[in-house]
């Protein structure tokens, strides 16, 4: 009778176990979509900053198009619905080389770097990237995290036993598209 005790008491802590490790990676699934929405909501502002930008250039630069059609393209691209995070950075990164080279046309007109409109736009870009960075480091710890636990035994037999899988981190692989476009003219 002893033996069936233990038994039962061995199943039942292993039942709870499991229940406990589901939660915990539905928690973490939560987490990593949450903290991905996040990012998303910092592309599209970025996204909708673009065409302002673009547009105060155009004034002073009209003779710039195939920088401002780049930037467009790329843009279009960037914000297309359903990237999967690796390539929306792949996206994200050339939009952020296509604006470093608005950024260069700019800086050959002194009266639009004096512009209070171009600096307003500029100052929210850069702000627009700095938000997107701290995402982008909250949302790969989450990945990083629920992607220990689904690799770590005995978490990984919960994991395969209930379909959860690993998780692509948000990154750009380009070393220089790593960096934020320089976006001061002073």
């Amino acid at each position: 009778m002893t033996v069936v005790w233990i038994v039962l008491a061995v199943v039942v802590l292993l039942a709870i176990y499991v229940v406990i490790a589901y939660n915990r990676f539905v928690s973490q699934r939560n987490l990593v979509q949450e903290s991905w929405r996040q990012i998303d909501v910092e592309l599209k502002r970025r996204h909708d900053l673009i065409p302002n930008l673009v547009e105060t250039v155009k004034g002073y630069a009209t003779h710039e198009r195939e920088v401002f059609d780049a930037v467009t393209k790329a843009r279009a691209a960037a914000a297309s619905p359903g990237s999967s995070p690796a390539e929306q950075g792949r996206q994200e990164g050339a939009l952020g080389q296509a604006l470093g080279r608005l950024f260069a046309v700019a800086e050959a007109y002194p009266d639009l770097k004096a512009s209070t409109n171009f600096l307003e736009l500029q100052q929210q870009l850069a702000e627009t990237e700095d938000r997107i960075a701290a995402g982008r480091r909250f949302y790969n710890a989450n990945v990083r995290a629920l992607n220990t636990r689904v690799e770590s035994f005995p978490s990984n037999l919960v994991a395969s036993s209930f379909g959860f899988h690993k998780e692509e981190y948000f990154e750009v692989e380009d070393e220089a598209v790593r960096a934020a476009p320089t976006v001061d003219f002073s």
